[in-house]
């Protein structure tokens, strides 16, 4: 009978330990009896392993041991609820052998996520707009992009480079699956705040592999970028204000905002639905769809499109919280970014429904927004309608100068080429004495000769004189009309108003906008009679 029962203990033991081996997972149930309150003697650990899930693991034929039963006896004390499972004395020894390295591990991770923080602060004082991490053959290199430079402000191993790559991407993101590939191409966005300065709202994520090594990018989302609503502080002049609160006061059509990433696009319209719930006292329901959310609209109702796999995936499920969108009884719906065709038809749709749409897309100026919806799928008749197609919106971020120290252009024309200075003359005619070049740097600035960045745009109001222009593909036609008839200004002509009023320096001008030559210089476009 003994030796009956003993061969279904062991029988029984050998079951439970293929269980054991299989469905102890040290990532989410860890050991509780190496350290803390319910350590376990050097004997006892022979013996038993206490996990954070509370199994109790016995090793088989032991559970008479003097020091199996010390051990319950204490937990029993402490009123530590524990399930006994019974297994081979060998898992045990493995569990305590796998869960040390799990702990390396955990603090490894802990240790580089107080790094990574570190590199965030360090950022954010700066005022980067992002961080580059670069994993090469040779070691790892940090850069900050603070006002549009890439500046390298520190190098590491190689090794150190992979570790905190898998800590920021593995630790501290909120995707559904956080491990790390750095073989592929991955997103992400950190958002918790306990991983994160307090300057910052949330951080999004992009990492790719190189013929090197890997490179992550982060972009930093500041919490005071809608601390104002005004526009008018970022660059916009008195007569864009005016013309996009035409576009805030209708209540339907579909207003977009183009500019290269990095351009403020995501800070302007921030502003504009700030500043419609506030002008609306709260009345108003706006819904935003964004991937993911970059920044605080009091008042919003902003939702993320998460836990997408690969970018078929993405385009469907934003597809889909867009239609989603429409159905929640919105007035105005933001959509982060139109990215593919069928975001583009659902925002064409939202704003065929009446409903006020606001997105972003990426196209070379306001004009040229009406080819890239085309491009993406989107028939001519209907992104050449002004009552759908509501506003046209193009914007660049230009260098500020420091008024402290920037220098008088009558003092170092010399810096220019003889081609600048010909085309500086051309277009700034009698207001080159007010003409300034970046300054030497001083206090004030932190010795970098700028203070910020502002804005240069060009805004359309169309109108279907003007979409007959755009439907009949002649944009030179269509850009001279509103130029002439409806007053309008190019991108290259704010940034020489604002050239010659002293505010930005004339080189870095043209890095932003291209050649300093007036549209009118450029082509014999046709002409109108001004309206009275």
């Amino acid at each position: 009978m003994n030796t009956r029962y003993k061969q279904l203990e062991n029988d029984f033991s050998l079951a439970i330990e293929s269980i054991v081996v299989n469905k102890v997972d040290l990532m989410s149930a860890t050991i509780l009896s190496v350290s803390g309150s319910f350590e376990a003697s050097e004997e006892e650990r022979k013996l038993l392993c206490l996990l954070s899930d509370g199994r109790l693991l016995i090793a088989s034929g032991q559970a008479l041991n003097a020091h199996v039963q010390s051990y319950r006896a204490r937990l029993e004390r402490l009123k530590r609820s524990f399930t006994i499972v019974y297994c081979a004395i060998e898992v045990i020894g493995r569990l305590y052998r796998s869960g040390n390295d799990n702990i390396v591990r955990h603090q490894e991770h802990t240790v580089m996520q107080v790094t990574a923080k570190d590199l965030l602060a360090r950022g954010c004082r700066e005022r980067a707009s992002d961080i580059h991490i670069r994993v090469n053959k040779l070691g790892t290199d940090f850069y900050f992009r603070i006002y549009n430079d890439l500046i390298k402000v520190g190098s590491q191993t190689r090794d150190y480079g992979e570790r905190l790559l898998a800590t920021i991407y593995g630790a501290m993101t909120a995707v559904s699956d956080n491990s790390y590939k750095p073989t592929e191409r991955q997103d992400a966005s950190i958002g918790d705040r306990d991983k994160l300065p307090d300057m910052l709202y949330g951080v999004r994520i992009a990492t790719t592999p190189t013929s090197q090594g890997n490179l992550m990018v982060l972009r930093l989302l500041y919490n005071d970028a809608g601390d104002h609503i005004d526009l008018r502080p970022l660059g916009f002049s008195e007569e864009h204000t005016r013309l996009i609160q035409v576009l805030k006061d209708q209540p339907i059509g579909i207003n977009i905002i183009s500019g290269p990433t990095g351009s403020g696009k995501s800070t302007t319209l921030q502003r504009v639905l700030s500043g419609e719930l506030i002008e609306s006292q709260g009345k108003m329901h706006v819904i935003t769809v964004e991937d993911p959310v970059e920044y605080p609209i009091p008042g919003a109702v902003q939702t993320a499109v998460t836990n997408a796999t690969n970018e078929v995936e993405r385009s469907r499920l934003f597809s889909a919280a867009i239609s989603n969108a429409m159905r929640l009884d919105p007035d105005t719906i933001m959509i982060g970014e139109i990215r593919d065709g069928a975001s583009a038809q659902s925002a064409l749709r939202a704003a065929m429904t009446g409903h006020q749409v606001w997105s972003t897309v990426h196209a070379n100026s306001a004009v040229a927004i009406i080819d890239r919806l085309v491009d993406l799928g989107l028939p001519l008749a209907m992104t050449a309608d002004h009552t759908i197609i509501t506003g046209l919106i193009s914007q660049r971020l230009v260098k500020l100068l420091c008024p402290h120290c920037r220098r008088h252009l009558a003092t170092c024309e010399n810096e220019l080429s003889i081609e600048q200075t010909e085309r500086l003359h051309k277009a700034v005619g009698n207001n080159l004495a007010k003409v300034y070049l970046t300054g030497n740097g001083c206090k004030a600035c932190g010795g970098k000769g700028t203070i910020g960045r502002t804005v240069v745009a060009e805004v359309i109001l169309p109108d279907a004189d003007l979409c007959t222009f755009l439907r009949n593909s002649d944009k030179v036609g269509a850009t001279a009309y509103w130029r002439t008839m409806l007053g309008g200004q190019t991108l290259i002509e704010h940034a020489i108003s604002k050239i010659a009023d002293g505010l930005i320096d004339p080189r870095m001008a043209e890095q932003t906008v291209g050649h300093l030559i007036p549209l009118d210089q450029r082509t014999k476009s046709a002409t109108f009679t001004k309206r009275a």
